[in-house]
């Protein structure tokens, strides 16, 4: 298992520190801000361990208030907005320095069975039939500059569209959508509330990365800022974050210094298990 792997499995590990009250350590003191990914997997955390576990989350709604200190842990409050005979919903707020830095509304759901159909999966290259993160940023970065990208990063991500930095360079790379395989790298245990937490984690990495790719612009290029407002998803199925997974992104809208993405997440045998939406803060400067 990858070291940076291991240490985000540590940061998902939370301390109660009371009755629905949990402490969440941050880690990359590289960063202006905390992740947004990492906020929304540890809420999720939190949230789950007051749920009984055979009740699965199915969907979340959260909202990116304040930029994280990465300097200082943050505090998860829970409120148990309700037990219901087949739904359980609950409240987190994570709070830093006083205040509410994000918020998170989880709905948690008891196994049923009903109608059901779903999007096709779309065509994609084989995962192990493209170049990984650090073969592919190395033209773009040096090798350094790769070496310490990619080691920062506990998922593997292989692209199979173009990258914003590629696209910034030559206009005929932009394009509304991206397909992204990604896995945790390296073997998880079976807990699928973990795994659920990883693909949350995992799903703010990329996402926002669309509505650059259509543009031409990319991040650090100098002139694109741009941060998470919110972020939904809904999980469909049970699945497995150290498997390869399918992230196809595309972005509908963008305007009012705010761009739109939303993802489908399918499983190589075709099966959609997870849709994301989000929208983001894009201001772009001369």
């Amino acid at each position: 298992m990858k070291e940076t792997l291991k240490a985000l499995l540590d940061l998902l590990d939370l301390e109660q520190i009371e009755n629905d009250i949990f402490r969440g350590r941050t880690s990359d003191e590289h960063r202006q801000r905390v992740f947004g990914g990492q906020v929304a997997g540890q809420a999720l955390v939190a949230a789950g361990r007051t749920v009984p576990v055979n009740r699965p989350v199915h969907s979340l709604h959260a909202y990116f208030l304040r930029p994280g200190d990465p300097l200082v842990p943050i505090v998860y409050t829970v409120d148990r907005v309700r037990d219901g005979r087949s739904f359980t919903t609950r409240r987190v707020t994570a709070v830093q320095h006083g205040k509410a830095i994000f918020t998170l509304s989880a709905s948690f759901q008891i196994v049923e069975d009903g109608p059901a159909h779903q999007a096709s999966m779309p065509d994609a290259p084989a995962p192990e039939t493209l170049p990984d993160s650090l073969t592919r940023l190395t033209p773009l970065f040096g090798r350094r500059g790769a070496e310490e990208f990619v080691n920062r990063r506990p998922i593997d991500i292989r692209h199979a569209t173009p990258l914003t930095w590629e696209a910034a360079k030559d206009p005929s790379l932009t394009t509304p959508e991206s397909k992204v395989w990604l896995k945790v790298d390296g073997e998880l245990p079976d807990d699928p509330l973990l795994h659920v937490c990883l693909m949350t984690y995992a799903s703010d990495m990329t996402l926002l990365d669309t509505v650059l790719l259509n543009h031409g612009l990319a991040w650090g290029d100098k002139r694109t800022m741009g941060a998470s407002l919110d972020h939904a998803m809904w999980f469909h199925r049970p699945f497995r974050a150290d498997d390869w997974l399918l992230y196809y992104q595309d972005t509908p809208f963008a305007g009012s210094a705010r761009g739109l993405a939303r993802g489908q997440v399918f499983t190589r045998s075709g099966e959609l298990v997870v849709s994301v939406m989000q929208e983001g803060l894009i201001r772009v400067s001369d």
